[in-house]
């Protein structure tokens, strides 16, 4: 009888999930680490254009199964056979894709190049420390080093970059927005703020001046739409004292100026009183609470990235 063992053949990638929050990308690691192994795939050098920033992640199980994003989804797959690769092997790996790489079928349509670095995890409290922080609503680093193939917590930089030999990853709070008011416009932000995954924070206007100021840190944006200035004076005063990115404000250019005047009388510097955005939103007038709810979390995003680029 022929007993000639059938070849081992390597699981086939497929995607478990489209989302790309590191988070989410992290905790997936844990659990496929914890099921037998795991591989974080991040992209560590660009050369062009490219859909993603440094330092996007990808998770990899030694299942085939594998989530997040180092491209606009054009090699995604492939990295995840590299991955795979990587933990048969049980060593590191770095690959091109693009503009330079030897995979000359693969093509970014930007038509620039990346170099996505691939670690086998051994452990996962590096993962377990970051996920921690966030949990607090704190930043977080990671330190990638290629020679000695470690993965370690560190304290985040301004943005991922090249730290000599060593590649740091940087890991911020998702956003979170505190919206006060009860008005229709409210409703409608707060709607699609959740869709976004956005931490939402609703206030109404008879709980404006309850909100404690810890609860707007660096990673805060607040949204007041209110139809009457006295009903956010207390949440705007708390707001000026805050770290928040972000403050914005309903009303017509008129009503601000009357903002400011009061601001002004309060003793509030014109550096503060900047700080708002009134009329509220990228765009603008706004006839109905869907466009507005557009324009305002548009605005928000936008000031998020100049915040924290």
């Amino acid at each position: 009888m022929d007993q000639t063992l059938a070849p081992i053949t390597a699981p086939i990638p497929v995607r478990a999930s489209s989302t790309d929050d590191p988070a989410e990308l992290l905790r997936f690691a844990i659990d496929a680490h914890g099921l037998g192994a795991a591989a974080l795939a991040t992209l560590v050098e660009i050369r062009g254009g490219a859909a993603r920033a440094l330092g996007a992640h990808m998770a990899v199980a030694a299942d085939g199964r594998f989530c997040g994003y180092v491209s606009g989804g054009c090699v995604e797959a492939a990295v995840a056979s590299e991955a795979l690769l990587a933990m048969a092997e049980g060593r590191d790996r770095t690959v091109k894709f693009g503009d330079g790489s030897p995979f000359f079928d693969i093509v970014l349509p930007c038509g620039g190049g990346i170099a996505v670095a691939i670690h086998v995890l051994k452990d996962v409290g590096a993962l377990q420390h970051v996920l921690d922080r966030l949990e607090r609503r704190q930043a977080a680093g990671l330190a990638y080093s290629p020679e000695r193939q470690t993965l370690e917590a560190v304290d985040p930089l301004p943005r991922a970059c090249w730290l000599e030999r060593d590649f740091l990853t940087v890991y911020r709070p998702r956003t979170r927005i505190v919206l006060s008011g009860r008005t229709i416009e409210a409703q409608a932000v707060a709607r699609l703020a959740e869709a976004s995954a956005y931490d939402v924070i609703v206030r109404g206007q008879d709980e404006g001046a309850k909100v404690a100021a810890d609860i707007i840190d660096p990673f805060t944006a607040v949204v007041l739409l209110h139809h009457d200035l006295d009903a956010e004076a207390a949440i705007l005063e708390t707001a000026l004292h805050s770290p928040a990115f972000y403050i914005g404000a309903l009303g017509s250019t008129r009503t601000h100026h009357r903002r400011v005047e009061r601001l002004t009388a309060m003793a509030f510097g014109k550096d503060d009183i900047g700080r708002i955005k009134a009329p509220i939103g990228m765009f603008g007038p706004t006839r109905d609470a869907t466009s507005l709810a557009l324009s305002v979390l548009a605005d928000v995003a936008a000031a998020r990235l100049v915040a924290y680029a």
